[in-house]
């Protein structure tokens, strides 16, 4: 049955909440509800941060229970995406063998340096083309080779996992795969030298498929219910960024994205990754693109700066409204000296406002006042700041966009999309705001429709298509 009688459902996970989503079809038009949003966090488990997977799996169970009641012409697919690096180790039955670890787990401090004394961050990049970060996939699964995990234990990334335990097979999606530092960007394989030089048993690994993939029927519990009979399960981009960037209503000329969130990850899709001399030094990494290509971006701190300043001056008694202190902000005239946005030290939680100050005493500059009284000024400082680290990357594209990109939360910001586009000197254009939920869906009915591995084309007429949905 054709996906425009049927409908389909994106989950997407979220570090601090998670979201099941149906999109259906209204005399031909798209219509996407929510059909249930519920908290995520990371939980301390004895010495360890980890996630709560049993919540995680409850909340995914209520959301496509609900979905079902919504859609009694059926649904036709479940796709999945989340954040990357985390993953479930299982035991021999295919049961986990314990709560996955966080990535924010100060376990993996340690697994990097020791890593790194086996293989160089310069052959790692080189070999992979992405950043080398101490929470990558296989930094966590050399901490789990010190901790005494065994290495033949097979793992499956936090997406993919929940695909797995709805029916599929064990699989690792490429856009999601690349991020855990194990691939090899030539063969786009898995990279036996990497595992070799770490100790990391590449049986363990999962199977490794692309974008769009179908990997089985939904089956247990849930296949009992009219809706979810002859439901496929689905593997989008299931790197929810990559997700996002396919959310992105264009496939041909030049552009640039920018994915504003608490992080922004700003860039561009390149034809093929790109190493040369000076890309690490300036934090460019090479990730899967759905459809093809390579996301190639900078990961910049990003509405982080703000959000932290709000929740220092709200513990103080004041009562903020985003909205209005951007206006506020837009009132200001242009701050002086701009902020390092990317200052390990502005990276931290707690009291960015004296954060910043330090930032700016370090610079010999006056320090702002720090109370609420004050947060115009911040903001103002802050969306300048942003704008001018964004151009900066954008002007070390190999090649120059004539469109930016912006999709995500940071999307509504109307004043940061116009400094952008005065600092960057180039057309902005704002994408959605729940874009990682649309490039799921764009996915899997390119995939529906399709039936072989979807195109950057394919994709970006579904995405389109979800334009008023």
């Amino acid at each position: 049955m054709s996906p425009q009688h049927r409908a389909v459902v994106a989950i997407d996970l979220g570090a601090e909440s998670c979201r099941v989503s149906l999109l259906r079809w209204n005399g031909g038009n798209p219509e996407v509800t929510l059909a249930h949003r519920f908290p995520n966090g990371p939980v301390q488990h004895e010495d360890n941060l980890r996630w709560d997977l049993d919540a995680i799996w409850t909340g995914i169970n209520e959301g496509l229970r609900r979905a079902a009641d919504l859609a009694p012409e059926g649904i036709a697919s479940i796709g999945v995406d989340g954040w990357a690096v985390d993953y479930v180790r299982l035991n021999p039955e295919g049961q986990p063998l314990a709560p996955p670890f966080c990535y924010r787990d100060p376990r993996n401090a340690a697994a990097e340096a020791h890593a790194l004394q086996k293989i160089s961050a310069e052959r790692l990049y080189q070999l992979t083309g992405i950043q080398s970060l101490s929470f990558n996939t296989l930094y966590q699964l050399c901490a789990d080779n010190a901790s005494g995990i065994s290495r033949s234990a097979p793992w499956i990334n936090l997406p993919e996992y929940i695909l797995y335990r709805l029916g599929g097979r064990r699989v690792s999606e490429y856009t999601n795969a690349t991020h855990t530092g194990l691939i090899d960007l030539e063969t786009q394989k898995w990279s036996p030298e990497i595992f070799s030089a770490l100790g990391l048993n590449l049986a363990a690994a999962p199977e490794l498929v692309s974008p769009g993939k179908d990997i089985g029927k939904l089956s247990g519990p849930l296949a009992a219910l009219l809706a979810f009979r002859n439901t496929r399960l689905i593997a989008p981009a299931c790197h929810d960024t990559a997700s996002a960037i396919a959310g992105v209503p264009a496939s041909d000329g030049t552009w640039a994205y920018i994915s504003s969130g608490t992080w922004s990850l700003v860039g561009a899709i390149l034809p093929r990754a790109c190493t040369q001399a000076g890309t690490r030094e300036r934090g460019f990494t090479n990730l899967g693109a759905a459809g093809g290509g390579v996301c190639f971006h900078v990961n910049v701190n990003g509405m982080w700066l703000l959000s932290q300043c709000m929740k220092r001056w709200r513990e103080q008694g004041a009562s903020l409204d985003l909205h209005s202190l951007i206006a506020d902000a837009e009132k200001l005239p242009p701050p002086g000296p701009l902020l390092q946005v990317d200052d390990p030290e502005l990276l931290l939680p707690g009291d960015m406002p004296h954060r910043i100050n330090l930032q700016r005493q370090r610079l010999d500059l006056a320090a702002l006042p720090e109370s609420p009284a004050s947060a115009p000024a911040f903001a103002s400082l802050i969306f300048h700041s942003l704008a001018a680290r964004y151009a900066e990357i954008l002007s070390a594209l190999p090649t120059r966009p004539d469109e930016i990109f912006i999709v995500g939360g940071g999307s509504r910001n109307r004043f940061l999309n116009r400094l952008t586009e005065k600092a960057s000197g180039i057309r902005v254009s704002v994408g959605y705001v729940e874009s990682s939920t649309i490039g799921n869906f764009a996915i899997q009915l390119a995939a529906l429709n399709q039936f072989a591995r979807p195109t950057a084309e394919n994709i970006a007429y579904w995405a389109r298509v979800l334009k008023d949905a």
